[in-house]
């Protein structure tokens, strides 16, 4: 560790604790004012943020769920018409998938990775900055089109020659292919962050089998978004292209409509691993506090993980059985739909094992991991049914295929994520969360998801098809559908408990105190909420629970200076220290990188001199954000 020598600057392990303390907050926090909170690079406040932006978008969606859900509450009703139907269920579809889920899993990451790893900050900060921004921008400009009356209508899957001009007059759809852009450009910058903060600033010690579960979780995510994401945005360049320069891409003027959804799909469906595999990453975090013990079968997770992150590449063609394929290929593609529950088995056992050998304390973020373990197995269990391609061509189109998502997303996504809120809300806010409100909300979430969702099963069953704004009466589909709705009504409910929980906790919760559920990762090692450096000095790591093998005072690494931002990188398998590296400075530049991206994608839909005009702003911003400050200070 000799990249500088730091014989002649004060460093932290000359100092006593309260001076150090003074020094690092004047060091690492936050600029004040507007300027400053623009220019701010710290993960924590970035993570919140994002956070807070993901459960914001995860309302209006809700909101959009809740009005088609009282549209099809009865037959032959006319609260709204299908114009408004299809605006609905395309900016809901999107809103969840692109705005909410993905963004919601890497926002946790954000603030969590950089604490659970031992690090002072995430990498590339300003970066991390940006890309905040970016996904606020994308998201604005979807909903502000859809409440000015220009959002898209064509699902949030958009599928060609449907979504081409000939069929889609208008902005709608080139404002949904360039929110694609907005999103992906944003996950792709988080992921790079992730990767390069897990890989190079680990505490000393922490060797790869010594990473807690759900860094591992959103390592393999964050290599998921890597290779999914180019798909999807391919396909949406390549959209928009048709529709604004007369390309051929997918329409039926040359194109080929199959290669738009091969190309989607290819994303889709890994896509629900990114939900899952994060979240996963939530309940092995969970389990092992409140069970009193450490994970059973780490090392199977781990490879359960990574096993789930590859084979999730090979499945896309099974939601494709419907416009037919080559026998042979199909029956690859449901061989490949079904080996994928083996390795999501494994983790499930390995949940149960832990558990069952522990001595498990009931509290609400546990669970709402046991409700997540019966649905998501549900949701599993449907899911096997419809990779058998003669079932799958029988249900598809229907609410069969409605039901399974939502079991999938829900259980596998928003349940564990839940659970994630209570166990990490003491840590982020300093606060408990109410835990009689907390178990009221478990419940009324766990009542009313399956009871809006699991008669979608018979509904799909007797012949409902997905996607329409109406139905008659002599169906017979009736009563299930009111069943259904108030279903979803108790599930908004549930939430409006949850958001009531978090509002009331954070003004006058019970303090939390640095480690409330006496838990053994390193997040937990310092005050809640957080420091602006995080650790007071760097940690250094034994075993895969720390505090728990270690429960007075953490080992510390060699110290670090204190009058400027620095970080320890450390090789890549065995956590050893190899350098000492500088962290950026809090900059306004990301924030007005974004601005200038954000007009020139918004821009380039309405004309193509947009590419040539806005080229110039972005490189200002962007020579101003990488422009040297000084030869001893490190830029991103």
């Amino acid at each position: 560790m000799t990249a500088m020598d730091h014989a002649d600057y004060p460093q932290d392990t000359n100092l006593d604790d309260a001076e150090l303390s003074r020094r690092l907050t004047r060091l690492w926090a936050s600029p004040k004012g507007l300027i400053g909170f623009f220019s701010t690079t710290d993960h924590k406040v970035v993570g919140r943020r994002y956070i807070v932006t993901a459960f914001v978008f995860l309302v209006l969606a809700g909101l959009n769920a809740v009005v088609m859900r009282l549209q099809l509450a009865q037959p032959d009703n006319d609260l709204v018409g299908p114009k408004l139907y299809n605006e609905l269920f395309t900016v809901h579809g999107t809103t969840m998938m692109f705005l909410f889920a993905v963004p919601v899993m890497e926002a946790v990451a954000v603030y969590l990775v950089p604490l659970m790893v031992g690090t002072r900050n995430i990498a590339f900060p300003r970066l991390n900055a940006f890309s905040y921004w970016l996904y606020v921008a994308g998201g604005a400009m979807l909903w502000i089109a859809f409440l000015v009356g220009a959002a898209p209508d064509k699902g949030w899957f958009s599928y060609a020659p449907l979504s081409e001009t000939q069929y889609s007059p208008g902005k709608g759809v080139d404002i949904w292919a360039q929110m694609i852009t907005f999103t992906e450009v944003s996950a792709l910058a988080v992921s790079v962050e992730i990767i390069c903060t897990v890989f190079k600033q680990r505490a000393p010690g922490m060797s790869l089998d010594r990473i807690p579960i759900f860094v591992w979780a959103m390592l393999a995510t964050s290599f998921m978004v890597l290779f999914a994401l180019p798909a999807i945005m391919l396909a949406s360049t390549g959209l928009i292209l048709d529709r604004l320069v007369n390309t051929h891409f997918f329409d039926t003027l040359g194109g080929d409509a199959l290669l738009w959804q091969h190309l989607f799909w290819f994303f889709g469906h890994p896509e629900v691993y990114l939900v899952f595999l994060p979240a996963t990453g939530m309940v092995s975090a969970i389990i092992a506090p409140f069970a009193r013990r450490p994970i059973f079968g780490y090392l199977a997770i781990v490879l359960s993980i990574i096993g789930n992150a590859v084979l999730s590449f090979g499945l896309w063609v099974h939601h494709m059985f419907a416009t037919g394929l080559p026998e042979l290929g199909a029956s690859f593609f449901t061989a490949s739909s079904m080996v994928i529950g083996i390795t999501s088995g494994i983790q499930i056992f390995c949940w149960i094992a832990t558990l069952w050998g522990g001595r498990p304390v009931f509290k609400t973020p546990l669970l709402f991991v046991l409700g997540f373990i019966v649905i998501f197995v549900i949701g599993g269990l449907s899911g096997l049914m419809i990779a058998s391609v003669p079932l799958d061509t029988q249900v598809h189109d229907t609410y069969f295929i409605v039901a399974h998502f939502h079991y999938v997303l829900i259980g596998g996504g928003v349940f564990p994520l839940l659970g994630a809120i209570y166990y990490w809300f003491p840590k982020i806010t300093g606060r408990m969360m109410s835990e009689t409100i907390g178990r009221w909300h478990f419940w009324l979430a766990f009542i009313g998801m399956n009871l809006a969702f699991f008669p979608m099963h018979l509904l799909g069953l007797w012949g409902m098809p997905r996607r329409v704004y109406s139905y008659p009466a002599d169906m017979g589909w009736g009563t299930t559908n009111l069943i259904v709705t108030i279903g979803a009504a108790i599930f908004a409910v549930s939430f409006l408990v949850f958001f009531w929980n978090a509002l009331v906790s954070l003004r006058s919760g019970r303090l939390a105190g640095p480690n409330p559920w006496g838990a053994g990762t390193l997040e937990w090692a310092m005050s809640s909420p957080p420091p602006p450096y995080n650790f007071l000095r760097q940690p250094f790591v034994t075993s895969r629970e720390p505090l728990w093998t270690e429960p007075g005072v953490l080992p510390v690494a060699e110290g670090l200076r204190v009058d400027r931002r620095e970080l320890i990188l450390s090789s890549v398998v065995d956590g050893d220290p190899i350098q000492i590296e500088s962290s950026p400075e809090p900059s306004i530049w990301p924030f007005l990188a974004a601005i200038a991206t954000t007009v020139f994608f918004i821009g380039s839909i309405f004309t193509p001199w947009a590419v040539v005009w806005g080229t110039p702003p972005i490189a200002v911003t962007l020579i101003g954000w990488f422009w040297p400050k000084g030869s001893k200070e490190e830029v991103d």
